[in-house]
């Protein structure tokens, strides 16, 4: 998955203990877009509540945004093996979103891989 967040996000904030715990899940890696923020103060963001991404990436510019077709933080894009988006969510990720939508479809990828 990738997750585009930002520390001015106030819904990044919301879901970021989410993503922790998906994170810690282990059912699939969490790969980070920084967007249009300050580098210095997403490290701070990580230390302080916590590093639920393999890496981050930052873009500051918005231009890999653009790329994604991101409107606003926070998004989480659902990758397949081929690399291309299988699934877009729009907003924080809650307990129920990751129940009922995402994980599904992270297990159902996975299996079609296998």
């Amino acid at each position: 998955m990738v997750n585009v967040w930002a520390t001015w996000c106030i819904a990044c904030r919301q879901e970021h203990g989410m993503l922790l715990a998906i994170a810690r899940s282990g059912e699939v890696p969490i790969y980070g877009l920084n967007y249009k923020d300050n580098r210095e103060d997403a490290i701070r963001w990580l230390d302080r509540l916590g590093d639920p991404y393999v890496a981050t990436g930052v873009d500051l510019s918005g231009h890999v945004g653009i790329d994604f077709g991101v409107y606003g933080a926070p998004e989480t894009y659902v990758l397949g093996s081929d690399g291309f988006i299988a699934y877009k969510h729009i907003g924080p990720i809650t307990d129920q979103v990751w129940a009922r939508t995402l994980l599904p479809l992270v297990r159902k990828l996975r299996d079609a891989r296998d």
